[in-house]
């Protein structure tokens, strides 16, 4: 097994990074809340009544859905929709057609930050800056400390209350400096939130029924039963509900893709290493899956110089390193047995995503470069065929692996 798996699965239970800006602004400071920030922070804890909540969430969907911040016209809601929780590229069309001074076409929206909506409406990514750790310089622009990349938009359907690893990156350790960096990054804000709204955010992306894709994970979310993997009616369904059995997979000796996709889609939100393979304890959730390494957006590549503990430099070439740049890397926890990487091994590795309600989600992918499910499926037989778990992902079992991923509700 690849062991950049087997590391990055023994560091699943590292800390996350957090960021050093405090979160929020001065409390109560031309909050959108008006009078009802005061009664909220005061009189009105998490789950003090029924009513109570009730209130907070009303407050927490006006924060996510209305309210700008000061900023450029956009709110959480610009970029996820209620039924998606993410935005497509077919979606940006539609708004650019309805309305071309919708706040989504602005910005780091734009294909050079000042004008164009080429990529956007290809691609449905928006441009990101990524501060350089100070172990990493670009070789040809040795003195920039950021880089720029295009990124899609993840969703928020089942993520806020279900996998605390935000981001493609894994970089935002809560919900409240996801908001808080999305406000200040992609809003332009000019109005600081307080920790109050950046709380009400929180506790609406985790309660509403918008941010789930069915009861049953809903349900889940509040201490129900784990949702339970559909059997499937076809056959072609059963066989790629058999892709997600709790087996261990062994590419050298296995007949059938069965097991194959439990690898790294196990657990109750399938976006766990399993168990059963020889890849570290469940919990360990970013992977390299050569995304960044086909590039199939064209996004510009670069040219990274990594300087390793030992002095020695490596070149890291990708159009998007992924959790490479992050500030501190999950390194597996000391006294594990697993060798502590450098840096450059993280190149390209990004978060394992949950699969529940993933027909609704496209595009897929950090780059948005899997349009369809069938186009995800296409990515696997590639990489079965080309990267270190060699195995051969037939065209029966690309329409196997779709058809059982349109069951996930």
């Amino acid at each position: 097994m690849d062991s950049k798996i087997l590391v990055v699965a023994a560091a699943g239970c590292a800390l996350l990074f957090a960021a050093a800006v405090p979160v929020g602004g001065t409390a109560g400071r031309d909050s959108a809340l008006g009078p009802l920030q005061e009664s909220l922070s005061a009189e009105c804890e998490p789950n003090a009544s029924d009513t109570c909540t009730a209130e907070r969430l009303r407050a927490g969907r006006k924060l996510f859905d209305v309210e700008t911040f000061g900023g450029n016209g956009r709110t959480c809601r610009t970029c996820h929709s209620k039924q998606t929780g993410t935005f497509s590229p077919e979606d940006a069309v539609n708004r650019l057609v309805a309305d071309a001074t919708d706040p989504l076409f602005l910005h780091d929206g734009l294909d050079d930050g000042f004008s164009g909506t080429s990529r956007i409406t290809e691609h449905a990514t928006v441009r990101i800056e990524i501060p350089l750790p100070p172990d990493v310089v670009l070789a040809d622009e040795p003195g920039r400390r950021s880089v720029t990349l295009n990124r899609g938009t993840p969703t928020t359907m089942n993520t806020p209350a279900l996998d605390r690893l935000l981001m493609y990156d894994t970089r935002e350790p809560t919900l409240q400096r996801q908001a808080f960096n999305a406000i200040h990054g992609h809003a332009q804000n000019t109005r600081e939130p307080t920790p109050l709204e950046l709380d009400l955010i929180q506790e609406f992306q985790q309660k509403d029924s918008r941010f789930f894709s069915s009861e049953a994970l809903m349900a889940f979310a509040n201490g129900g039963s784990a949702p339970q993997l559909p059997e499937g009616t076809t056959e072609s369904e059963r066989r790629g509900r058999a892709m997600f059995d709790s087996v261990r997979f062994d590419p050298v000796t296995a007949t059938t893709s069965r097991g194959i996709c439990n690898m790294c889609h196990a657990g109750p939100m399938l976006n766990q290493f399993a168990p059963l393979n020889p890849v570290g304890p469940p919990g360990g959730r970013r992977a390299d899956i050569g995304v960044s390494l086909r590039n199939v957006p064209g996004n510009p590549v670069y040219r990274f110089l990594v300087t390793n503990p030992d002095g020695i430099v490596v070149a890291v070439t990708s159009p998007d390193p992924g959790v490479m740049l992050l500030p501190t890397l999950p390194l597996p926890p000391p006294g594990s047995g697993v060798p502590q990487p450098p840096r450059a091994f993280f190149a390209d590795v990004f978060k394992i995503p949950t699969l529940w309600g993933v027909a609704r989600t496209a595009p897929y992918f950090h780059d948005n470069s899997a349009k369809t499910l069938e186009d995800v499926a296409k990515h696997y037989a590639i990489y079965f065929a080309t990267g270190v778990v060699r195995f051969n992902f037939t065209q029966q079992d690309e329409s196997d692996m779709v058809a059982f991923l349109k069951l996930l509700r």
